[in-house]
């Protein structure tokens, strides 16, 4: 398990910076409705949630813009017969706030990076997988670290080594009946580049991390701002071009640090950075505005770009792509009813719609059987099979993202998940690289 050191001194750094049988009520009817659509027994809509003459429950998400979506948020409330309040910050205001105020959420969306500081901090408890539906249909990626048997685990923290709980209370891939986090979404994650202005590369061939420190694009660069993800987009992007070489680039040591933000900063200080994203939407402003003409990327921003005909490419690194994996994670503060609320929702979100709509940002579901039933042939065979689709595609704002002839850049689900060079990672050196960061960012 990776050690997250001085936990207190680490948190002090974050926080610095940032309702008779014709009587039902209509909820009611229409969650039972919902369950047997989806194929959920009706035995799993408690009565305590949807009882005769209690108000809604009403669940609390923090999380980032990634997953809570408005669609999603009215969806699952119709679904459910439940109310949702969601609340997206960016990632490391999500983290500083998961981590250090448990009683202000009943579920956490974020990423595999973060259970490190989550569980450590005693903010988050135990998820009982034996309450997880559809446990058996999630693949092998979260339970093994691979998708295929060839592929490759990736450094840093692969999310399986951090999902089971054990007696003494640590985390690791030995199996369990108690998980630290849910894995539902995921995906892998490059940069982005307007093809108007950079000639489109091969991908796996001549695209390279190595572009993001090209001074053909100086003043035109962003960065996310996280440092337990852009970190590894410029340490991924330092060895590319050939300015030093890491041991192993999931567990950096303090004098790679140093040298690794020596670089950085003189980088900084001749103007390379245009600017650092701290959300999706502001990543897509970046480059809407012609702010940056490459930048850090997420996979709904491209598609949010690409559908308002802004012509950015997702790469494909010959270095590996940094992947992550998205977690769920219950409160330590949440009980009783509410806890039968939070697993009710965890389990709408591997019950096939959800995993469909996030399919259409180009995102990934840990049980993707379940969400074929709700893809079209053509849009299951584009996004997790790397086909060619047969017609235009519009993504989750509705808009054409995808245009007929088109392939998936990375190919099928499985091709781009056999390539992953790097785990979003809370390193040991994890404090060090905080205070390394910040100097960078005020550099």
């Amino acid at each position: 398990m990776t050690q997250v050191p001085k936990l207190h001194n680490m948190l002090t750094v974050e926080i610095s910076m940032s309702s008779s049988k014709n009587n039902l009520d209509k909820s009611r009817r229409n969650a039972l409705k919902a369950a047997v659509s989806i194929g959920v027994a009706s035995a799993t809509l408690p009565l305590s949630t949807f009882a005769i003459g209690k108000p809604k429950p009403k669940l609390r998400v923090l999380g980032t813009h990634v997953t809570l979506q408005e669609e999603l948020r009215k969806k699952a409330m119709e679904d459910l017969g439940i109310i949702l309040e969601f609340e997206p910050k960016g990632s490391a205001a999500v983290l500083q706030k998961g981590s250090m105020s448990p009683d202000s959420f009943d579920l956490y969306e974020q990423w595999s990076n973060s259970i490190n500081v989550l569980w450590r901090s005693g903010s988050i408890k135990a998820i009982d997988k034996r309450k997880i539906t559809h446990w058996d249909e999630i693949n092998s990626l979260t339970k093994t670290g691979k998708v295929t048997p060839n592929a490759k685990i990736g450094a840093g923290d692969a999310p399986y080594k951090l999902l089971h709980i054990q007696s003494d209370g640590s985390l690791n891939s030995n199996d369990t009946d108690n998980i630290s986090y849910l894995p539902y979404v995921h995906n892998v994650d490059s940069f982005g580049y307007n093809t108007s202005v950079i000639e489109q590369g091969i991908e796996y061939e001549t695209e390279s991390w190595g572009w993001l420190l090209d001074d053909k694009y100086r003043g035109k660069v962003a960065i996310v701002n996280a440092p337990t993800i852009g970190l590894f987009d410029l340490a991924l992007a330092t060895q590319a071009a050939g300015l030093m070489k890491f041991a192993n680039i999931g567990s950096m040591t303090r004098q790679e640090l140093d040298r690794l933000f020596e670089i950085l900063i003189a980088y900084k200080q001749r103007g390379h950075f245009s600017g650092f994203w701290t959300s999706v939407p502001e990543s897509v402003r970046f480059m809407k505005s012609k702010r940056v003409v490459i930048e850090s990327m997420f996979s709904p921003a491209v598609a949010s770009l690409n559908g308002q005909n802004i012509p950015v490419t997702f790469a494909a690194p010959k270095e590996g792509y940094r992947g992550w994996h998205g977690v769920m994670c219950l409160s330590s503060q949440v009980t009783n009813r509410m806890e039968g609320v939070a697993y009710e929702y965890m389990n709408w979100w591997l019950s096939g719609w959800a995993g469909a709509f996030i399919a259409r940002q180009g995102y990934y579901i840990s049980n993707p059987g379940r969400s074929k039933q709700f893809l079209t042939e053509n849009e299951y065979d584009y996004w997790y099979l790397g086909k060619p689709t047969t017609e235009n595609l519009t993504g989750t704002d509705g808009n054409i993202s995808v245009c007929v002839g088109q392939t998936r850049r990375g190919g099928s689900y499985e091709k781009r998940f056999e390539n992953v060079a790097v785990w979003n990672t809370v390193m040991p050196t994890y404090e060090y690289s905080l205070e390394k960061w910040y100097e960078f960012l005020s550099s």
